[in-house]
Formats: C-alpha cells, structure tokens, sequence
C-alpha cells in the first residue's frame, strides 16, 4: 500500500540560500541529506512559518556553518523541480561577520574556499550562476 502524500508534497517548498562572503572567498557545506546528498552547495534551508526570508537566510546559515554574517541583497530566484521534490530556491548574498565553519544540521562539512575553486566545486548551474553574482555583486 503506498504512502499517503503529505499535503506539502503537493505544493513547490520555499526554501533559502546565502552566499557567504569573507574577503575573496565564499562559504560551501557538503550537504549531509537528501537532496544532493554529498554534494557541495550554498548553505540554506527551508523558510518556517511566520519567518521572514531574510531571517530564514541567517537561522540556515547558522545552523549549518555555525557562522554570522549580515545579509545583502537577493541575488537570484530559481526552481528544482525533481521527482522526490519541488523547491522555490531564493538566494541572498551575506557578509561574514564571525565564525569559523562548522558543519551542523544538513552539513557534513563546512568551509570558505576562494570563489574561483568553489566554482569547480558545484555540480549544477544554478550554483554556478548566484556564486558568480555574488562574485560580480562584490565587485560593484
């Protein structure tokens, strides 16, 4: 007898990620879950009810990385749509404030890396494209 669906399994999850900045470099977890399970991404979570994006940004960046940083600007909206999931990805650029990485909640691992190697690190296009805005955004 199959599952019943979960009425959130019928409806696209908001969801958050920060591009960390510290100086030339930008902070990268190791996902420790599914989805991506192993794979190098931006920190970030799921968005709580009642919590702003922007406060969801920085729960998520501290519950994974044990980092704070201050939040910028939103650098980019995109969707994952997959068969076991449909996330509404929505990504902000941050400033370091304090804290050396640690992996916590999802995170298997949790570093700064330089953007140029954090760029060789990801493995989707989306990745890709807000590390190299937060990249272009910092220059500006």
């Amino acid at each position: 007898k199959p599952e019943p669906m979960m009425q959130s399994d019928l409806y696209p999850l908001p969801a958050v990620g920060v591009v960390c900045r510290r100086g030339g470099d930008v902070l990268l977890i190791r996902r420790g879950r599914a989805p991506r399970l192993g794979e190098w991404s931006i920190p970030g979570g799921k968005v709580g009810r009642g919590e702003s994006l922007r406060d969801a940004a920085l729960r998520a960046l501290y519950e994974e990385t044990g980092v704070r940083a201050r939040i910028g600007d939103l650098l980019a909206v995109y969707e994952i749509i997959e068969p076991d999931f449909h996330y509404v990805l929505i990504d902000y650029v941050a400033d370091w404030i304090e804290g050396e990485p640690r992996a916590g909640d999802d995170a298997d691992e949790a570093r700064f890396l330089p953007f140029d190697a954090a760029l060789l690190c990801v493995a989707h296009d989306d990745l890709r494209d807000v590390l190299r805005r937060a990249k272009d955004a910092a220059k500006a």
